[in-house]
């Protein structure tokens, strides 16, 4: 089995889940994924349209507006430290908006972590109350499951932003390539059952009123309801 580095593993991690533009700033933390998107991004095997932006938050906005014009998942490659608390405002935002992101950021070592390292922060912790799914890859291994659970949670359901929290050894350690695709999670209902006596109350009180308002938001665009929305106004 072909031995690679974590970092390389993100690459093709990424590469399986279609993603063809990544917005990023690079930074100590996360230098070797940047190494190894060198190579994903020149000449005849090119994979990947790196664009550099020149502020951390620039990052997840991009990514989030790349998501919303292409129905894509937005991704951005950030460092530790402050690099990714300047992206929690674009997930806080993300997740607001129902906009699915990835935003992949650098982390002190594993050996290092809870010692109060030089920019080290609990992006897990901090990420957790704003985003659908934040997660810590210890361990090469578990990358391709990571990503490939990333992408599904981002996705499928109410889209949202996911925080993947990338510790520097986990990026240089290597690991047997094994490519993964998460289908399902469990505890994780994307989408629930729907219930039709509420619909049923719902239709009468609308049925029933006087004056009626339809307040329409972003769901109707993410559902493609456009047509059904059309036909239940008029």
């Amino acid at each position: 089995m072909e031995q690679i580095t974590g970092a390389e593993a993100l690459m093709r991690s990424l590469q399986n889940e279609g993603v063809k533009t990544i917005f990023g700033y690079p930074g100590g933390a996360i230098m070797p994924v940047f190494d190894a998107l060198y190579d994903y991004t020149r000449g005849d095997n090119k994979v990947f349209n790196h664009i550099l932006v020149r502020h951390e938050q620039a990052a997840a906005h991009a990514a989030e507006g790349f998501s919303r014009v292409s129905g894509e998942v937005g991704v951005c490659l950030v460092t530790s430290g402050p690099g990714v608390t300047n992206t929690l405002t674009g997930v806080a935002d993300a997740m607001i908006d129902s906009t699915p992101i990835i935003v992949i950021a650098g982390q002190v070592g594993v050996s290092a972590l809870g010692t109060d390292a030089f920019q080290e922060v609990d992006l897990v912790g901090l990420a957790q109350p704003i985003s659908k799914w934040s997660y810590q890859i210890r361990r090469p291994e578990d990358i391709a499951w990571a990503v490939s659970r990333a992408f599904y949670i981002a996705r499928t359901g109410r889209p949202g932003p996911v925080v993947l929290d990338f510790p520097k050894s986990a990026q240089v350690d290597k690991c047997e390539w094994q490519p993964a695709k998460v289908t399902s999670v469990r505890s994780y209902e994307p989408y629930p059952k729907i219930q039709d006596d509420h619909v049923a109350a719902a239709a009468e009180l609308i049925n029933k009123a006087e004056r009626p308002l339809a307040l329409v938001g972003h769901g109707v665009e993410l559902g493609g309801a456009q047509n059904e929305l059309l036909e239940f106004l008029e």
